[in-house]
């Protein structure tokens, strides 16, 4: 019996479910001066979008963009490439996870320390001034 419970636990644990998506993994690494955040569905039912939202410590979540559904089994990725304009280190993301009638809920919070160097930061800034 504590076999059975035990094995029912890691499979609970694997995969995370939330309103119209099962998602394998959510995870985001730093990468020169952007963050690259990944996540892959499992199951995806009447499903709008993925809202990606991101704060700084003691700050709010903020929506930074969106991705549309590809279907059961998919593989994302979103690219921030706005994280470089704020002076912080650690960022934190989440999913919002949209049904089709607005329903939604978040995915877990995880946290990407994001190290860009002062100069990389003033010519991200200059070169965004002239866009």
């Amino acid at each position: 019996m504590k076999r059975q419970i035990l094995f029912l636990f890691i499979i609970i644990s694997a995969t995370l479910a939330f309103a119209g998506a099962t998602l394998e993994f959510f995870r985001g690494r730093s990468h020169n001066d952007k963050i690259i955040l990944e996540w892959k569905s499992k199951d995806e039912i009447a499903l709008r979008e993925y809202v990606v939202e991101r704060k700084i410590v003691n700050g709010e979540f903020i929506p930074i963009g969106s991705v549309s559904p590809k279907g059961a089994n998919s593989y994302y990725n979103f690219i921030d490439e706005t994280a470089f304009k704020v002076n912080a280190s650690v960022y934190y993301y989440r999913l919002k996870i949209v049904d089709l009638n607005n329903s939604f809920s978040y995915s877990n919070e995880i946290s990407v320390f994001h190290s860009v160097s002062s100069v990389k930061r003033t010519w991200g800034s200059i070169k965004a001034m002239f866009r």
